[in-house]
């Protein structure tokens, strides 16, 4: 998996959320979804689970 890919879905998912909407909503820290967002980081699956939830789309999403 490529960790730039992801950080660019995800930020196009968030698209103009705040941070803090999102994060509440999964219960992750601001600064964790900012090292994904940035590639810095990748979520483990528990996490991908509960952004696929949040944003509504399938959690191959993280995959391709």
């Amino acid at each position: 998996m490529d960790r730039k890919k992801v950080g660019k879905k995800l930020r196009k998912l968030r698209g103009f959320r705040p941070i803090k909407e999102v994060t509440d909503a999964i219960g992750i820290s601001a600064s964790a979804l900012s090292m994904y967002e940035r590639g810095e980081r990748t979520p483990c699956d528990k996490v991908k689970v509960k952004l696929a939830e949040y944003y509504k789309v399938p959690v191959t999403i993280f995959f391709n």
